[in-house]
């Protein structure tokens, strides 16, 4: 029976004589085949065993911990995945044979020394301390993939708040652009000028972009992966393009619990250093075909992967986990979303001022999804970020701004 064992290292195999095998046994064959001693060895069928950051972690995965279990027992049988972590160092065996270079072989292009020296290793520290969601604005998202799309199609959104000199992130706000979700992949339909009225809103209220959201589907929670190869590549190009070395990237997933039941997850992570500098210098593979294996991100040169020179990567090895927690922010989410399935009108607005009507004005349109629907309105436009900068500083709104917008909402 041949099973797969999956390390940092990336994916490598082992004979064992059966299901009945003992973990005791299959520790015994790593340590002879990769050369790991059987004390530095964790095992799990658990996938997030890869991402454990310190020995406290480890202690989560328990499912393998047993010696004297069979493999039977866990339904493991031919071609099975087994993760792998451990800690040190190895040499990986199998690697391709060298080729001989300079005055003895074929002369090597500075590409080619590049490559030789572009070694790819787990990045342990993330630049981002934690990343922190308002709960009303995290539970906005999470309800609208839950309820509405039932995690059929994925959907993605923009992050904004704040970064504090720590490096702990605030997010308060999601903004949704245009978009086209399918099951595996998320296609952006980016408006500049609306992005533009975003930027100016959150500049207003004091916040900024700070990373990118997105789910997976449930048919994607069928596969073995973090990130799938596309994922990675969105996730780094918009990693990229922020130039913010705090930018956080979060992923929502069904999960199914020990009952039956499912459960909404947030993981958040950062791309690693490694990975947004090898999107910047065009190493990925953009282009996906059908028998690519989504697990991996193709590279246009080879790199060098716990020892071996490879052309195919890990996603894993691209991931630094950051802790997430949360907290109620200064502003409301309860104004519908922009670029949804729904029809946004001014009666839309006035039902919201209607049911706000016992609050300070300024409370009442505090939502930046409120303000963006405004800035998008032909009444108002370029006065929003200064109504902004009212709800971020809770003062009075100037009475000018205040009939105009309740006299938009009564034209509905």
């Amino acid at each position: 029976m041949l099973l797969r064992i999956r390390s940092r290292d990336g994916l490598e195999r082992v004979q064992v004589g059966g299901p009945h095998v003992s973990i005791s046994q299959l520790k015994a064959l790593i340590e002879s085949q990769f050369q790991i001693p059987i004390h530095n060895q964790t095992l799990s069928t658990d996938r997030n065993l890869l991402l454990a950051k310190t020995p406290a972690d480890l202690l989560r995965f328990t499912d393998m911990s047993d010696p004297s279990r069979p493999l039977s027992s866990l339904n493991l049988s031919h071609g099975s995945v087994v993760f792998l972590y451990y800690q040190g160092e190895r040499t990986v065996r199998g690697g391709p044979p060298v080729c001989p270079a300079g005055s003895f072989g074929r002369k090597m292009t500075m590409d080619d020394l590049i490559a030789k020296q572009t070694r790819i290793t787990r990045q342990e520290s993330p630049h981002c301390d934690s990343v922190s969601f308002d709960r009303d604005s995290a539970n906005a998202f999470q309800r609208y993939v839950n309820e509405t799309l039932v995690f059929a199609v994925k959907r993605g959104g923009f992050m904004y708040g704040t970064v504090s000199e720590e490096g702990r992130v605030e997010v308060d706000f999601i903004y949704e652009p245009p978009q086209q979700g399918m099951e595996d992949d998320l296609i952006l339909l980016r408006d500049p000028e609306e992005e533009k009225l975003v930027d100016a809103i959150a500049a207003g209220l004091g916040r900024k972009r700070v990373g990118f959201i997105f789910t997976q589907t449930i048919m994607q929670d069928k596969k073995d992966y973090n990130f799938s190869n596309k994922e990675v590549l969105q996730a780094a190009e918009l990693h990229a393009e922020s130039g913010l070395k705090e930018w956080v990237t979060v992923v929502v997933k069904l999960e199914a619990t020990e009952d039956g039941d499912a459960d909404v997850h947030f993981e958040a992570f950062q791309m690693s250093d490694m990975c947004v500098k090898l999107f910047k210098e065009g190493w990925f593979v953009t282009e996906f075909g059908e028998d690519d294996d989504p697990k991996l991100s193709k590279m246009k040169k080879e790199v060098v992967v716990g020892g071996k020179d490879v052309k195919e990567v890990d996603n894993d090895f691209f991931l630094v986990v950051v802790k997430i927690i949360d907290h109620q922010g200064p502003l409301s989410s309860t104004f519908p979303i922009e670029n949804r399935n729904n029809l946004v009108t001014m009666r839309t607005l006035k039902n919201h001022l209607d049911r706000t009507k016992s609050l300070p004005f300024v409370k009442r349109i505090a939502d930046f999804h409120l303000l963006l629907f405004l800035a998008m309105s032909h009444g108002l436009g370029s006065d929003v970020p200064a109504l902004a900068e009212c709800v971020s500083t809770e003062t009075a709104v100037p009475e000018g701004y205040q009939l105009l917008i309740e006299s938009m909402a009564n034209t509905s």
